[in-house]
């Protein structure tokens, strides 16, 4: 099955040695194999690898639950943090009209500690029947533990508790864990994050999809996006020419010769969480053993009257992924005016598609002229079936551009040090040396 995506490293070529890429190509490609095989670091955390194969075939019980809530309420809060909110939220801004009142609203809650935040959203819920649904493992996860404990609260006082269980939806484990004894006691509907799936890798589990089909989207063409990117990329392709292969030798190779930060670039504002997904994505699963390539990002043009200075002309270790939108789904002309004070007579008449593709192909050049490697990913459109191509293809270039950084892209080992100094501070039973430990700390930093 052939992809709609692309990837160019045209963009590199000046600052790469041939044979420096074609050394990481054939290591991606054994990588690539590795994984398939389940023979790699982590293997037992690579479900999500064939979880296309099956998807389309499963979401009825997403479908029907979406339809259930939609009707219940006009509103829906959804609780996770990490990998349980990113690929929801990344997924819903990009297909979203901002501006457009929407049928079905979700919000988003657990993600942060902020008082305020979560103040101000009680707020808006006094005035509005909602309902939740809540995305953990665990169920103790200190940001959306927090934050389902004050929305159940908040709910419960509004419809009360016989009525409040057909209001919350959680998604979690399917045999253990708090937030899974509580679903089965409190006669919650359930939905499974499967064992050997990573929350960063979710995307194409209930932990995204039922948000998706909350919010009115087409899971089906999502899953079907992912499924004909799988097949792309994940087998029959062991080559150089596999985009996923392309991209993750190319990543690295710009990474041996010293760039060390990646930043991914769009010209549409409607993914900015997407690029905070991949930010996740990437930063988690190759930031550990002092090593790994900062993953940073920018909206462009926007970012190009602020950031643009610094990439143009700054320190020369960084590189970028732009990813470039072929077509629009509006169409706007520029008009023509009687006077030409603003000076931009000259581009009257185009689309600001077009004025928006040269913007990106003036800078570009200059970027690279100015020392700044480039890579670029195309994409026809931002809808459902192309945000699913583009979303896998992430996913397995990043699982095997891990592996050829030698690490294990599947863990997160160090997410857990603030955890614990947290709980310490805050007074949790067993923390108590630590806690003095800490103060003592605290107090001689000033």
């Amino acid at each position: 099955m052939k992809s709609d995506l692309s990837v160019n490293v045209n963009g590199i070529g000046s600052f790469i040695g041939k044979e420096e890429l074609s050394r990481l190509s054939v290591s991606a490609i054994e990588h690539l194999v590795a994984l398939r095989e389940g023979s790699g670091r982590g293997s037992e955390y690579t479900g999500w690898l064939r979880l296309p194969d099956k998807t389309i075939s499963e979401t009825a019980p997403v479908l029907g639950c979406a339809r259930r809530l939609r009707a219940q309420a006009p509103v829906t809060v959804v609780v996770g943090i990490g990998g349980s909110y990113l690929g929801a939220r990344a997924l819903t801004e990009a297909l979203n009209d901002p501006f457009a009142v929407q049928e079905h609203r979700l919000l988003f809650a657990g993600h942060t500690l902020s008082e305020d935040y979560h103040a101000a959203l009680l707020k808006y819920l006094d005035s509005t029947l909602y309902n939740i649904v809540v995305i953990s493992k665990s169920g103790t996860t200190t940001e959306p533990a927090i934050a389902f404990r004050i929305l159940r609260d908040h709910l419960r006082s509004k419809v009360g508790a016989p009525a409040m269980k057909s209001h919350i939806v959680a998604i979690t484990d399917a045999r253990r864990g708090a937030l899974h004894d509580l679903a089965v006691n409190e006669g919650y509907e359930t939905f499974v994050i499967p064992d050997d799936v990573g929350g960063r890798y979710s995307v194409l589990t209930p932990v995204a999809l039922l948000p998706l089909a909350l919010a009115g989207y087409d899971i089906g063409a999502f899953a079907q996006g992912m499924l004909d990117m799988a097949l792309s990329v994940r087998e029959g392709n062991d080559t150089p020419a596999n985009i996923a292969v392309t991209y993750a030798a190319a990543r690295n190779t710009l990474y041996e010769m010293g760039y060390s930060t990646e930043i991914l670039i769009s010209y549409e504002p409607s993914l900015v969480f997407l690029a905070e997904w991949w930010k996740q994505l990437y930063g988690e699963s190759e930031g550990k053993e002092s090593k790994g390539i900062f993953p940073a990002s920018v909206t462009f043009t926007t970012d190009l009257h602020s950031m643009g200075q610094y990439i143009q002309q700054g320190e020369r270790k960084l590189f970028e992924t732009v990813i470039h939108i072929k077509e629009s789904h509006k169409k706007l002309v520029v008009p023509v005016a009687s006077d030409n004070s603003d000076g931009i007579g000259f581009i009257a008449g185009r689309r600001m598609t077009e004025v928006n593709h040269k913007a990106e192909a003036g800078t570009r050049i200059a970027h690279t002229e100015g020392g700044v490697p480039v890579i670029v990913i195309s994409m026809e459109r931002i809808d459902e079936y192309n945000l699913g191509q583009l979303m896998y293809f992430f996913e397995l270039a990043c699982a095997i551009s891990g592996y050829v950084l030698g690490v294990n892209p599947f863990d997160q080992p160090g997410v857990e040090s603030y955890k614990k100094n947290m709980f310490a501070l805050l007074g949790k039973p067993g923390f108590e040396a630590e806690r003095e430990r800490l103060e003592k700390e605290l107090q001689a930093k000033g």
